[in-house]
């Protein structure tokens, strides 16, 4: 299998702003979201000889955390980030294949299930957490309290380096504990080097591949995922039932099909080689166009976009997933870009964003309920 197949998230679930609800029918309130649109059901074989093979995007994946084969999932397995890369670039013999790497971000972020639901990051107990993959089949244990780390220390890294050159050297990870991608710097204050979790993969090299054509009406489409995207997004920030409002009601190009992506998808067109920073654009093909706004710390910047997935907590589902094709910033001796520019994230559906003026969390994050749309649809 090749291209670029965007696995679905597994939301079966509906939310309104608070809550659970029924699934929406067509013209209902959050009519839209990703459980009106599935997408392509996740679905593995467990290959029996310690790997997992993703039906959909067509990867081979490993299918336990634990490396070091000693019968449990701990810090012990963990490596730095340069202990990875060396041991990739030296080679690994597993199941008899031997041209396993270290996926990228993209393919890393196929495996995250958002029927997941997310933990506090003070949690100290593993009942009734829900881990954002597959843990029937794949072997996952959360972060390891016997050697002083938290629960939500679940951090898997990937060859996808953050490009800014306004940040110090940071990786980009999908944490399946908490179902978010961010940049993370590969050593502590103080000189110590951060331990990560890993997954290796091989096959379908050219996933996560874009192949984008211009149609030349206002619309740009992906031929590797088979998704076609509005070539301009909607121009000003609104709440998540807005979104998916003005999404359903959308008419562009001919077509009246059009909807909010679900986070995996909005995902897909990132781009992890431009930055604010570096290139002075969206991290996002210049094929397509992007708003300008001015951020928290003053700076020009570009858009947080929604997705229609909710991520859901164990009490709620009051948030949904963004995606920030500019700075993802945090409020930590001043606003700094302390997740990365196409780091996912989520924002509350509802709310005034000046009641988190200063951030929120552990790193301060920018909270503006108020995220712009970018269009899809599936190419018939």
């Amino acid at each position: 299998m090749a291209g670029f197949p965007i696995v679905g998230t597994n939301q079966t679930t509906s939310f309104d702003n608070f809550a659970e609800i029924e699934k929406p029918a067509v013209g209902d309130p959050f009519y839209g979201q990703n459980s009106n649109y599935p997408g392509n059901s996740p679905s593995y074989t467990d290959n029996g000889d310690g790997t997992v093979t993703d039906n959909v995007s067509g990867l081979m994946w490993q299918q336990s955390f634990d490396h070091n084969n000693d019968g449990s999932i701990d810090y012990e397995d963990k490596l730095s980030y340069d202990e990875i890369l060396d041991l990739v670039d030296k080679g690994v013999s597993f199941a008899g294949y031997d041209d396993w790497r270290l996926p990228s971000i993209k393919e890393m972020y196929s495996l995250v299930l958002f029927s997941g639901k997310d933990i506090s990051p003070v949690s100290t107990s593993t009942l009734h957490l829900t881990p954002f993959i597959d843990n029937e089949t794949y072997a996952f244990e959360y972060g390891d309290l016997n050697a002083g780390e938290r629960l939500i220390d679940m951090q898997c890294a990937t060859t996808t380096v953050y490009v800014s050159d306004e940040v110090n050297y940071m990786v980009f990870g999908v944490n399946f504990a908490d179902g978010r991608i961010k940049g993370y710097g590969t050593v502590f204050p103080g000189g110590k080097k951060k331990a990560f979790n890993y997954l290796l993969v091989r096959g379908n090299v050219s996933y996560g591949i874009n192949q984008f054509q211009d149609n030349g009406d206002g619309t740009i489409s992906d031929l590797a995922t088979g998704l076609m995207w509005k070539q301009d997004d909607n121009g000003e920030g609104m709440l998540w039932k807005d979104a998916l409002a003005y999404a359903e009601g959308a008419v562009f190009a001919g077509y009246d099909d059009w909807r909010l992506p679900d986070a995996k998808e909005l995902q897909s067109i990132v781009d992890y080689e431009r930055s604010p920073a570096t290139t002075g654009s969206a991290a996002i093909n210049p094929v397509f166009n992007c708003s300008r706004i001015v951020n928290e710390a003053g700076q020009e910047d570009f858009p947080w976009y929604w997705s229609s997935t909710t991520h859901a907590s164990q009490m709620s589902g009051k948030a949904a997933v963004y995606v920030a094709f500019g700075r993802s910033l945090g409020n930590m001796w001043g606003w700094i870009d302390i997740h990365g520019a196409g780091a996912q994230r989520s924002d509350p559906k509802i709310g005034d964003p000046q009641q988190f003026s200063n951030g929120r969390g552990p790193q301060g994050d920018a909270v503006r309920i108020y995220n712009y749309v970018r269009l899809v649809r599936n190419i018939k």
